[in-house]
């Protein structure tokens, strides 16, 4: 038989034809490169008493391409699976996240613009005093008064929703 670069030059256009006839537009080059070891793999186990050898790399190449296709569909259909329980979690999460911020933001109608900037900031964003007064550039005890100011309205309003 003949040297696999003569047999590479000479079935070069039947990969090309086969990745073409199975609508294969994504990742041709790695198609092609499965269509080669394929043919070297039909070169390898080529028994010339049971048939010519086109017919066999033919058949061979092209099923090769097919299991590599059912292969990568079959991936990509748990992946987007996968994609779409992710997203319906981040938009949960969100609708969670805006319900609690509504439900914060009910508490404080009666505070201060300051008052209402300590809720935000501490249960919103998580900041500590230091981090509240660096950021509104303002001492810390301005912020204690905030704080203050604001837990004694919030629990007055509770006080009154259980009597």
């Amino acid at each position: 038989m003949e040297a696999f670069e003569e047999l590479h030059a000479k079935y070069d256009l039947m990969i090309h034809k086969l990745i073409h006839s199975l609508n294969i537009y994504k990742n041709k080059p790695e198609y092609y490169q499965t269509g080669l070891i394929a043919l070297w793999e039909a070169y390898e186990n080529f028994d010339p008493e049971k048939g010519a050898f086109p017919a066999y790399a033919y058949s061979f190449v092209r099923g090769r391409l097919l299991s590599q296709l059912t292969s990568e569909f079959r991936n990509e259909e748990k992946n987007i699976f996968k994609e779409a329980d992710f997203f319906e979690i981040i938009e949960d999460e969100q609708a969670n996240d805006q319900l609690g911020n509504e439900l914060l933001l009910s508490y404080c109608n009666g505070l201060t613009e300051n008052q209402r900037k300590w809720v935000i900031y501490t249960c919103v964003h998580m900041l500590r005093v230091s981090e509240i007064a660096d950021a509104e550039n303002v001492s810390i005890s301005a912020v204690k008064k905030w704080r203050k100011g604001a837990k004694e309205k919030i629990q007055g309003m509770l006080d009154i929703e259980e009597h």
